[in-house]
């Protein structure tokens, strides 16, 4: 064999190898990550909903898991993002309640991120990813550090802003970074072109573009989240089915048929998934695609608007939006990965946003960032529950409505409120085992569980860099 006939073979093996490589990465698993906006633990079929109709997502359940104990990482908007991004619990974010900037109409976002906190779109891309979202990010206007082009993300569709999603006609939508002119609307009741429609078509176009490559795709959508508002074809299928209070509009615009109109949403919230996981199926990437849905934080609070006693929004939870009681903050989690996350289970694992960019950089094969505080959780999606493990505790730090905190340790639940006005409020503890409606104090007859629940909300939580989150008292 000659010289030149061996370098040649040599050549051929490592080309060979690059292609195996090259082969390996592209199989590497795709990922789409949907979060509802103001979606209740018990609004979808699978969760025990018998008003609102979910099909798609029902049959994304039955073909995969549900967590029956999953939590949002606060009980608002922009912290829960926050919190999911970055994998950062509330006592370690950067964004610990909702904080506007500028004026109110003047829809220049909130409080963004800063340039060096890393989050899980940049884990991902690092590792080879497209990476795409589309709806409501919520953490830093275009330009900023916050920017989702600048937080990972290739493409960004939707409203960076979220006082500007308070309406799904809107005049234009942000598209990477430019402002997209939506003609015929005029921020009112009805327009021409309905905003989550059009940001579930660019999800759909970057899906299509990018399937011969790993993908992660973060689907944020606006909805349920107010104003109620939906087209007139979606409307029709619950109009007239339920006594009906009109809401002439206070906080948010009028609706005559609020519950028509909140039940329409979520149907047509749940068609969109249908045709996302429609397009897995047509493009043949189906069985390579890990789909997780979940919600950012509890049914609002606006009961005039959204009628969550009538819709058992919450089943036997206590507490909304906002609050840090479990309805607040317990959210469904449904995730199906064909042949790897056994179809038709339910899982009790005790998990919650932070832990997602530990789960999410797993199942890529990325790197995880320093000083998070999530526990991958895909031992406990994939039916291997041994390998699963477990947090000491779940943590909460939330600034807003009189500053709560909230801890979560085994069966016990520790909450702290109106620790603004008062630094030193006694904290109330439930056994959720027992009194899943928490309606029970037994801190009384339970010290030691108390005193070791307040000692965690001393060790748990960092002074917020942000002066305006700071509440109550830190260790010293």
């Amino acid at each position: 064999m000659t010289r030149l006939t061996q370098i040649a073979l040599v050549a051929v093996t490592l080309l060979g190898l690059l292609v195996q490589t090259a082969r390996a990465a592209d199989e590497r698993p795709n990922i789409i990550f949907i979060m509802a906006d103001d979606l209740g633990y018990a609004e979808l079929g699978s969760y025990g909903q018998t008003k609102i109709r979910t099909p798609h997502l029902d049959r994304l359940a039955a073909e995969g898991m549900r967590m029956t104990q999953y939590y949002s990482g606060a009980p608002v908007c922009a912290p829960a993002r926050c919190v999911l991004m970055t994998g950062k619990h509330l006592g370690h974010s950067y964004v610990r309640d909702n904080s506007e900037v500028g004026t109110w109409e003047s829809f220049q976002g909130q409080i963004p991120l800063p340039a060096e906190e890393k989050t899980v779109a940049e884990a991902l891309k690092e590792a080879g990813y497209a990476t795409g979202a589309f709806g409501k990010w919520g953490l830093g206007r275009v330009g900023s550090s916050g920017d989702p082009l600048n937080q990972g993300f290739d493409r960004f569709f939707g409203y960076n802003c979220q006082r500007h999603a308070h309406n799904y006609y809107p005049r234009y939508l942000i598209d990477d970074r430019e402002q997209r002119p939506l003609e015929g609307n005029g921020r009112g009741l009805t327009g021409e072109q309905y905003a989550p429609q059009l940001i579930a078509d660019e999800l759909l176009k970057f899906l299509r573009a990018n399937h011969e490559r790993p993908f992660f795709i973060y689907y944020p959508t606006v909805i349920p989240h107010l104003a109620l508002q939906v087209p007139e074809e979606d409307l029709a299928g619950y109009r007239g089915q339920w006594d009906e209070t009109p809401y002439k509009g206070r906080s948010y615009l009028p609706h005559p048929t609020p519950r028509a109109a909140y039940a329409a949403m979520i149907t047509f919230m749940d068609r969109q998934v249908g045709r996302i996981l429609a397009a897995l199926d047509e493009l043949g990437v189906a069985e390579n695609t890990l789909v997780i849905f979940t919600s950012d934080n509890g049914t609002t609070m606006l009961k005039p608007q959204v009628d969550y006693e009538f819709f058992e929004s919450v089943g036997p939870l206590r507490g909304l939006k906002g609050s840090v009681y479990e309805g607040g903050l317990r959210v469904p989690l449904i995730a199906r990965w064909p042949g790897k996350i056994p179809a038709g289970t339910v899982s009790d694992h005790q998990a919650v946003h932070y832990d997602v960019l530990a789960t999410l950089a797993e199942v890529a094969g990325a790197e995880v960032p320093a000083g998070t505080d999530g526990i991958s959780f895909l031992p406990a999606l994939l039916g291997q529950s041994e390998q699963q493990k477990e947090h000491e505790y779940l943590f909460w730090d939330f600034g807003g409505y009189g500053g709560q905190i909230a801890v979560r340790m085994g069966d016990w639940k520790g909450v702290k409120r109106n620790l603004r006005k008062k630094p030193d409020a006694p904290l109330e503890l439930y056994n959720l085992a027992e009194d899943i409606g928490e309606e029970n104090n037994v801190a009384a007859e339970h010290p030691e569980v108390a005193a070791r629940i307040e000692a965690i909300v001393l060790e748990a939580r960092d002074v917020p860099e942000v002066k305006k989150f700071r509440f109550g008292r830190y260790r010293e």
